[in-house]
């Protein structure tokens, strides 16, 4: 008689009761897998966690398998690898190319932002040091192995997986894994029904268990035009003969501000007004769009009027002069929760005059600066300084990637029958609670909210 296998362990290593950081490990008795490996943001206590020893014994690892390119969920590979890990990488095709995209820019930001410190005191590291360096991020890219959308793969005795389409950014998939005849169900960050710019996630309808993420498990997305709320802002801030900001994540959110000010351009909703994008890794992910055409919605004429009539900035000579030029005009610069990047150096200069619109196109995690303008924050500290927050601030959420509640119970409701067992992952602990009570009332499935660092027995 054979022996009952011994229970596959669950454990979240982040993206519980928060939205950064994910890292899921699932082991058996012989092998263990790790899905995504993001990097902490916003709060201290929770980036602090970046420098601590990896929670996990990196030489056991068999395989990091990643759902998509976002630095909360690829953004600590490089320190795996620092630490000893030389597995495979699994990732799509594009989640690979964003990817490095993505970790070459990290490195360079904490690069240059160490630099600064050290160069004018104020931190109270002596010397101030990056967590990674582009020498680590050379080091993980050959790892990679990519895969396509729906192909299995087969990694040992105990696990296989495939990736399906997510609909969230470029290259985005959910991971179906198949683990001792149990399939687990990993969403990533799930897109919405229609998105802007990518096809609708893939729909699925068996699992043993879910693990799901729940960013809006709390609010519904306002039903509105976000052509109409984006040629408000645009007008008003012309009216008043400021500056736009746009702090803007360069994976799809850049391209999508990018296509829409070209589309009321064109449309003659809102004056040719010049428009900069200063966003380095806004610029290389863009030219990915171009590349992976099989792997979003848009036509090749809808590709080309991104870049129509944009002015690209480059190095940061440009970005000084951009600032020189009087009058208004649209800036779109990294990173979307203002937690580094260009947007830094403008709204240093901007931030402090009424004149000028900060427009937040994304979610912003709690304690990143981008978190305290939403919330009316007089003053913000940038590279050691504060500045007054006299410009005015403005959100809008019809541009988001991730699934609103009724999005997450759409997709839920196509598994045919419940689940052993759905996990909630990637949410701030209010959007978890009340995704949790909203799919135990209307689909009647079992729901847990991870907690960190928590061991799951299944």
């Amino acid at each position: 008689m054979t022996p009952e296998p011994s229970p596959i362990q669950l454990q979240f290593l982040g993206g519980a009761g928060t939205v950064t950081g994910s890292k899921i490990l699932i082991k058996t008795e012989k092998h263990q897998v790790l899905i995504d490996c993001g990097l902490f943001q916003g709060l201290k206590q929770l980036r602090l966690l970046n420098w601590r020893k990896p929670p996990l014994d990196v030489e056991a690892l068999d395989a990091v398998i990643l759902t998509h390119g976002h630095l909360d969920h690829c953004g600590y590979l490089p320190v795996l690898v620092k630490y000893g890990y030389s597995g495979p990488i699994y990732a799509t095709e594009p989640t690979r190319d964003v990817t490095e995209v993505i970790l070459r820019d990290s490195a360079r930001i904490q690069e240059e932002d160490a630099q600064l410190a050290n160069r004018s005191g104020y931190s109270i590291h002596h010397p101030a040091k990056p967590l990674y360096s582009e020498r680590e991020v050379n080091n993980t890219m050959p790892l990679f192995e990519t895969h396509a959308d729906g192909e299995w793969v087969i990694i040992n005795e105990d696990f296989k997986f495939c990736f399906r389409r997510s609909g969230h950014i470029l290259g985005s998939a959910i991971v179906e894994l198949k683990c001792q005849r149990k399939k687990f169900v990993f969403t990533g960050d799930l897109g919405r029904r229609k998105p802007l710019l990518m096809d609708p996630p893939a729909l699925l309808h068996e699992a043993d268990y879910i693990i799901m993420e729940s960013t809006y498990g709390d609010r519904l997305h306002a039903d509105t035009s976000v052509y109409e709320e984006l040629k408000e802002v645009v007008l008003h801030t012309i009216e008043k003969g400021g500056v736009l900001v746009i702090p803007s994540f360069a994976v799809e959110r850049a391209q999508e501000l990018l296509l829409l000010i070209n589309t009321l351009k064109e449309d003659r909703s809102i004056p040719q007004i010049p428009v900069y994008l200063d966003s380095p890794m806004g610029i290389n992910v863009t030219n990915l769009y171009l590349h992976h055409r099989e792997w979003h919605s848009l036509t090749n004429a809808e590709c080309e009027t991104m870049m129509h009539n944009v002015h690209v900035i480059r190095d940061f000579e440009q970005t000084l002069h951009v600032l020189d030029k009087h009058g208004p005009k649209i800036v779109i610069a990294g990173s979307g929760m203002v937690t580094g990047g260009r947007v830094l150096y403008y709204l240093e200069q901007l931030v402090g005059d009424s004149k000028n619109t900060v427009l937040l196109a994304g979610f912003q995690a709690p304690g990143t600066r981008g978190s305290l303008m939403r919330n009316g924050t007089d003053e913000i500290k940038i590279h050691g300084a504060y500045y007054k927050v006299q410009a005015e601030v403005k959100q809008i959420n019809t541009l988001s990637a991730h699934g609103d509640q009724a999005d997450l119970l759409w997709w839920l409701s196509h598994f045919k029958e419940a689940p052993k067992q759905v996990f909630l992952n990637h949410g701030e602990p209010q959007a978890s609670d009340d995704l949790r009570l909203k799919i135990a009332d209307s689909l009647g499935f079992d729901v847990t909210i991870a907690e960190m660092n928590e061991v799951y027995f299944l």
